[in-house]
C-alpha cells in the first residue's frame, strides 16, 4: 500500500520527495479500517481537498476517508496514544464464503468467549510480551502496555479488541492463536498465563491466519480528524439464519434409502 500511495502522492505533488509514513505496520493480508499517514506537501492543493485527489489515483482497494493540516513536528506514529486492533472469528459449522475474507473460521469446536475473556483481562497494564513478538522486530525491547480488551460473541462471530499504546511485531496474531488454543480447550488458562509472563516464545507456535484481523483506528492526545470520517469504519457482520454452534449441532439422520441434499 505504500508504494501505491507514494505514486499517487509524487504525481498530485511533484515539488516533493514522496514519502508517505504510516502509523502502524500490518502483515499481508490485515485490513485497515484506520490507518493513519503523514506526509510533507509543498504544492498548492489545500489539506481538505487532498483525500479527494489522492483517491482520484488510488486503486479500489484503497480509499483515502478525510486529510488534516498538521503541525511540522506531528508524526503519525510517534504521535500515537493508542492503535486498536479487532479479530473475528466465525465459530459456525458450516463454512461461508461471504465471510471468509474476513474471519478466521473455526468450525470443530465451541469456543468458550468467557474463558478467552478472562485470559484478556489479565495481561491488562504494562507488560514485557517478549513470547508475543515475531522474530525480525526492529524495536529496542518487548514492553508495551495493554489499554483496553473485550471479547463479544453475536451468534457465531467472536470479536476480540485489543487496544494498547503499541503493538509488537505479530503481536495479536500470535496472542490470537493462543487465545483460539484456550478457547477450544487445547490450553489451560494457567499454561496461557505461564507462557506470556516467562515469555516462553518457542512454546507460541501457531499465529492466527491475516484476513481475520483489521486495525480499526490510531488515537493521538488532540484529535485530528472528525469521528464520522474514520471512527470504527470496519463493518460488523449479521448473521441472519446462524449455524448453531458444534456443540448443539446434530446432524439430521436421513431415512433408509433416502436422498440427501447438499447447499
Amino acid at each position: 500500500m505504500q508504494e501505491t500511495l507514494e505514486t499517487a502522492l509524487a504525481a498530485l505533488d511533484p515539488q516533493r520527495p514522496a514519502r508517505a509514513v504510516a502509523a502502524g505496520r500490518t502483515d499481508a493480508g490485515v485490513h485497515a479500517a484506520g490507518q493513519v499517514v503523514h506526509f510533507d506537501a509543498a504544492g498548492p492543493i489545500p489539506a481538505q481537498r487532498w483525500a479527494a485527489a489522492l483517491n482520484g489515483r488510488l486503486p479500489a482497494s484503497i480509499r483515502v476517508r478525510a486529510a488534516a493540516a498538521v503541525p511540522a513536528d506531528w508524526h503519525a506514529c510517534f504521535s500515537a496514544s493508542y492503535r486498536r486492533y479487532r479479530y473475528t472469528l466465525y465459530n459456525g459449522r458450516l463454512p461461508n464464503l461471504f465471510l471468509a475474507p474476513w474471519t478466521w473460521h473455526r468450525y470443530r469446536l465451541p469456543l468458550d468467549e468467557a474463558l478467552m475473556a478472562q485470559a484478556l483481562e489479565g495481561m491488562l497494564g504494562e507488560h514485557d510480551f517478549a513470547a508475543f513478538e515475531r522474530a525480525g522486530s526492529a524495536r529496542s525491547h518487548s514492553r508495551t502496555t495493554l489499554q483496553e480488551v473485550s471479547v463479544q460473541r453475536r451468534g457465531e462471530l467472536i470479536e476480540v479488541e485489543l487496544q494498547a499504546s503499541g503493538f509488537l511485531y505479530g503481536m495479536v496474531r500470535l496472542v490470537m492463536g493462543q487465545l483460539v488454543a484456550l478457547g477450544e480447550g487445547r490450553l489451560s488458562l494457567e499454561a496461557f498465563e505461564r507462557r506470556w509472563r516467562s515469555g516462553a516464545r518457542q512454546e507460541v507456535k501457531e499465529a492466527a491466519p491475516p484476513q481475520g484481523l483489521c486495525l480499526l483506528r490510531v488515537g493521538y492526545p488532540e484529535p485530528v480528524f472528525p469521528a464520522t470520517a474514520w471512527y470504527d469504519c470496519q463493518p460488523r457482520f449479521l448473521l441472519e439464519c446462524p449455524d448453531a454452534p458444534p456443540a448443539a449441532s446434530v446432524p439430521p439422520t436421513p431415512p433408509p434409502g433416502g436422498r440427501q441434499a447438499t447447499r
